[in-house]
């Protein structure tokens, strides 16, 4: 049996609380040289965007000369964002991607 009479040191528990990282917006811009069909394959296959949704963010970009390819902490968007532009320097096309804190 357990002598509890001389224990005076008591635990505390302390609670860090994290903040969110900031977020960032990587953004597409138009061009007068870039496929449509080569905008919807990048946000396809690095933004992970439906076939609908690159769609529909092609033609924003197209019609309003930018739009908002995702939201993600700063090295997620620095990184999708060089990745885009390395597919399109591979494919001769003068593509940019920009990061915006949002």
């Amino acid at each position: 049996m357990a002598n509890y009479d001389h224990d005076e040191e008591v635990l505390t528990e302390t609670k860090e609380k994290l903040e969110k990282p900031p977020m960032y917006k990587v953004l597409l811009h138009n061009d007068d040289y870039t496929t449509m069909e080569f905008v919807v394959f990048v946000l396809n296959k690095v933004f992970k965007r439906s076939e609908a949704e690159s769609f529909v963010i092609m033609l924003k970009v197209h019609n309003e000369g930018i739009g908002v390819a995702g939201i993600y902490t700063y090295e997620i968007a620095k990184m999708k964002a060089d990745k885009a532009m390395n597919m399109a320097r591979a494919q001769e096309f003068p593509f940019l991607c920009t990061i915006e804190k949002e």
